[in-house]
């Protein structure tokens, strides 16, 4: 690692950290059901809400729910909504806001970009700029973004209330926990983003795309695709290709700024245009790069402190924090250290990989040239991180231990910070599972926060942390055994495998960033990642609201001097051992199939 990088990193931690702790205590205070100070005026929005919407009682209260109750509750509004987005996909064509004329969406690609939001994945199988409408884009992918982002934090704070009640039958209501975490965090959130973002550079427009002519006619060849917008290919099975000539570029516009606050707050990760986070209209600056980073982070550590608060010992949301901090340096030390190396074929042939005089040797293949190579490899380990997938870097692109890190970072089940709320109440099983195995060390029935941690807790803990490898890897699998997985991978060899790989973490653990080199917008990929993220994310949820029902109904013992304490350094690396044994026993031999032998290959030569 260079100087740079690590300052960088060191200052990012240290802005986080600033950022976060007073956010915790507005979370707190969300989660808690108290008012929240000089927002009066939405609080009389949220009452009128829950009126309108028939939930509340004549007395003006809202009833609290089990976890059966909750657990349908957030299955009909999620399944509603996957519902309305893949509709609006199927007749933009027709609908206003459209000034480009964008054909409607393929019916297997509307249902996977519908599952995909609704999982808080974002997993984008088209081009943003040249496949949705500014009316899909605004109306249901946008609005999938604080629903996604609000469902998550619903969830976690459910869990928070099982450890925090006592002997109580309601783990909250969850159509207040959802209007209140739009209402009051992620609204307020994204309008101050959005406004940064603009002052930036970003754009914030309905306009039409802007032809501009080029100073040379440029002649090119690409796929031609059919009526169904899917690729052609020859008897063969070989593309077929045609060649173009064009004097002019079409530059693409919109409401890029408002989708982009969201997009990275709710850590959904969905770009307006197909370059993500290094197109300059989404992420103008280097100050913008650093911000996005941040807001990435922003809630998923907020909620920790969040945690410590509402569970009445907030030594307890230092320790979750601090066990995520411990391996998200660890793994963003391992990725920026792989890519500060040069590229050994490229330095065979004498090219010079330096970005400019400031970002000497590294392999800058794939690299944001704005931002060079630290600011981009610490974006890849956050958005990998976190459950946001954003990307300002071609991670296919990546040496192949740098490329293993950000696919390793997912499928530790994305609780490295994580998602916003999936973060946390990924960690908090993780804590259980640690608990768990303490408590066989030492003799007695485990107990985590003053709970009991008996056998269904542990079993619906063990479906949890399963269900996504099992996803991930059963996906692989069959992927790389048909011929319609493999006929989408660009690379043959271990790093096909890598694309593969990748593609099902990022679909099961919610991530939706992808390698890079896969061809996954066909009807085979659409379906199994589809299906991969609806397990992946509801999998999951279901048996930690089962977690959050039976905790709540017992109640919470005195500690005494047979408890673990759970807020101290050792409990913190029992916990991040916990994490990254789990992870690396269930992917061990795939990825040395896949980043490993082509590391060795690689270094070989």
């Amino acid at each position: 690692m260079t100087t740079q990088s690590i300052l960088l990193l060191v200052v990012f931690l240290a802005a986080l950290l600033a950022l976060s702790y007073p956010l915790g205590i507005l979370l707190a205070r969300v989660g808690d059901g108290g008012a929240v100070q000089g927002l009066g005026w939405i609080g009389k929005i949220e009452a009128l809400l829950y009126r309108a919407a028939g939930i509340a009682g004549k007395d003006g209260k809202v009833e609290g729910q089990n976890w059966k109750a909750y657990a349908i509750a957030l299955m009909l509004f999620n399944g509603l909504g996957a519902l309305a987005t893949y509709g609006l996909q199927r007749v933009q064509l027709y609908l206003p806001l459209n000034p480009q004329g964008l054909a409607n969406v393929s019916p297997d690609s509307s249902f996977n970009t519908a599952v995909s939001f609704v999982s808080n994945t974002n997993w984008q199988g088209y081009g943003g700029e040249t496949t949705m409408s500014y009316l899909t884009q605004m109306l249901v992918l946008a609005g999938q973004n604080f629903f996604s982002a609000a469902t998550g934090i619903a969830v976690a704070y459910a869990l928070i209330r099982g450890f925090s009640s006592r002997s109580a039958k309601s783990i909250g209501n969850f159509w207040v926990d959802v209007t209140r975490s739009t209402l009051y965090v992620l609204l307020p959130l994204s309008f101050i983003f959005a406004l940064f973002l603009v002052g930036q550079g970003a754009i914030q427009n309905f306009s039409a795309y802007k032809d501009v002519a080029l100073m040379d006619p440029v002649t090119y060849t690409q796929p031609k695709v059919g009526a169904d917008g899917q690729p052609l290919k020859d008897a063969k099975g070989e593309p077929v290709t045609e060649t173009l000539t064009t004097s002019t570029q079409s530059i693409a516009m919109g409401p890029v700024a408002s989708q982009e606050a969201i997009k990275m707050l709710g850590t959904n990760g969905g770009g307006f245009f197909n370059a993500n986070s290094a197109h300059p209209y989404e992420n103008p600056t280097a100050l913008t790069n650093f911000a996005q980073m941040l807001s990435i982070f922003l809630i998923p550590a907020g909620l920790c402190f969040a945690f410590g608060r509402m569970v009445g010992d907030k030594r307890q949301g230092w320790a979750v924090l601090a066990a995520m901090t411990l391996l998200f340096v660890a793994c963003t030390v391992a990725v920026m250290g792989a890519e500060q190396q040069a590229h050994p074929a490229l330095q065979a042939l004498g090219v010079d990989q330096s970005a400019s005089a400031l970002q000497p040797g590294g392999n800058m293949e794939g690299k944001e040239a704005r931002f060079g190579i630290s600011a981009t490899t610490l974006f890849a380990a956050v958005t990998t991180a976190a459950s946001c997938g954003a990307v300002n870097a071609w991670h296919d692109s990546f040496m192949p231990i740098g490329g293993m890190i950000p696919m390793l970072l997912m499928q530790f089940g994305e609780v490295i910070f994580g998602g916003v709320g999936s973060g946390l109440y990924g960690m908090l099983i993780f804590a259980i599972m640690a608990v768990f195995i303490a408590g066989l060390m030492i003799g007695r029935t485990p107990e985590y926060l003053g709970k009991k941690i008996q056998s269904y807790e542990m079993k619906m803990t063990s479906i949890a942390i399963l269900v996504t490898p099992t996803l991930v890897l059963a996906g692989t699998a069959i992927a790389v055994m048909c011929d319609a997985g493999k006929a989408g991978i660009l690379n043959p060899g271990a790093h096909g495998f890598s694309e593969i790989l990748y593609a099902f973490s990022s679909a099961a653990n919610n991530n939706g960033s992808a390698f890079g080199g896969l061809s996954a917008n066909t009807p085979f990929y659409n379906i199994m990642l589809a299906i991969a993220m609806w397990f992946g994310r509801f999998g999951v949820i279901v048996p930690i609201l089962a977690i959050a029902g039976s905790l709540a109904g017992k109640q919470r013992l005195e500690v005494n001097s047979g408890t673990l304490p759970t807020h101290g350094p050792i409990f913190v690396g029992l916990l991040v051992g916990v994490v990254a044994l789990v992870g690396v026993l269930n992917y061990v031999p795939a990825l040395a199939l896949g980043p490993v032998v082509e590391h060795l290959q690689l270094f070989a030569k």
